[in-house]
């Protein structure tokens, strides 16, 4: 990005932070005419986008006031923000969002980065009197090539369908989660599938349930273990269901987010990141990784 963007952004973020963002709304009183905001969902593509751009105007949708940060990795507020965006080299910065989806004040990005190296992310943006007021996110690097089955963490259908069975995909991915996942109920899981049609986005692990079988086993040999202990919070629009769970990966706190497809109430994709949680010492917000 050019310098003086970048520098007009980071003054936005870091310097300005007593300033009135919902001015940028606010009625013209030489032109008689109200700004109106974009939806939600394009709001969030649009501040993440900025992250490459340095475009100023996507701060406007940020309560300057009120910005609880849940990756510990980031001070609090949009202090804590500009301070991580100073860090990076200009013009460094690349946004992909591949798929986006809303449940009532939450707004789920799945993303492409590359932001101090490659990584794929989910972000959540919880919305407040009509401005972000609250950011959850979760990355992990980008693998150097596709999964077995020749996947991406990120292809795949994109498209936000079935809007009226938010509701009983929502059901049909928490019973599977907490029957699977947390308590595991394997006798339970052909009942979630169609048969073996199954496409993964996991970067270690090949299509269909004979795949994750394989990768299951595989862990096994090698005595790393993945447990779930809680699911924190289920976000779901359409066909897409994203589960925000806490557990252990090889003995370390990993934070887990899965995103699912749902498919005539069957579950037919998966895509997912895996964050280890660091220390309560090296927290750099006092909010927590999850904090619903």
């Amino acid at each position: 990005m050019k310098t003086s963007t970048y520098k007009c952004w980071l003054l936005l973020v870091v310097g300005l932070l007593t300033f009135n963002v919902a001015s940028f709304a606010a009625t013209s009183s030489e032109k008689g005419e109200k700004s109106m905001k974009p939806p939600v969902k394009e709001q969030v593509v649009q501040l993440l986008k900025s992250i490459e751009t340095g475009d100023p105007q996507p701060v406007s949708y940020i309560n300057a006031n009120k910005y609880i940060q849940h990756n510990l990795n980031v001070g609090d507020g949009l202090a804590g923000f500009g301070a991580v965006l100073q860090q990076l080299p200009k013009g460094s910065a690349k946004v992909k969002t591949v798929r986006v989806f809303k449940d009532e004040d939450y707004v789920v990005a799945h993303t492409e980065y590359n932001f101090f190296g490659p990584k794929i992310g989910f972000d959540v943006f919880r919305f407040e009197a009509g401005l972000i007021v609250e950011h959850w996110d979760n990355l992990q690097e980008t693998p150097a090539k596709p999964n077995p089955s020749g996947h991406t963490m990120t292809d795949g259908l994109s498209e936000t369908i079935d809007i009226d069975k938010s509701a009983a995909n929502k059901k049909v991915v928490s019973d599977f989660v907490n029957d699977i996942l947390v308590n595991g109920k394997l006798e339970k899981l052909t009942s979630y599938f169609d048969g073996d049609k199954y496409i993964q986005h996991n970067p270690a692990i090949a299509d269909g349930l004979s795949g994750l079988g394989a990768a299951l086993k595989a862990l096994a040999e090698q005595g790393i273990t993945m447990k779930y202990n809680k699911v924190h919070k289920i976000l779901g629009e359409g066909n897409f269901v994203l589960v925000i769970s806490e557990g252990e990966f090889a003995g370390q706190p990993t934070s887990f987010y899965d995103l699912f497809r749902v498919q005539e109430g069957k579950i037919a994709e998966h895509w997912d990141t895996m964050e280890k949680i660091p220390p309560r010492a090296d927290w750099k917000n006092p909010n927590g990784k999850f904090g619903f």
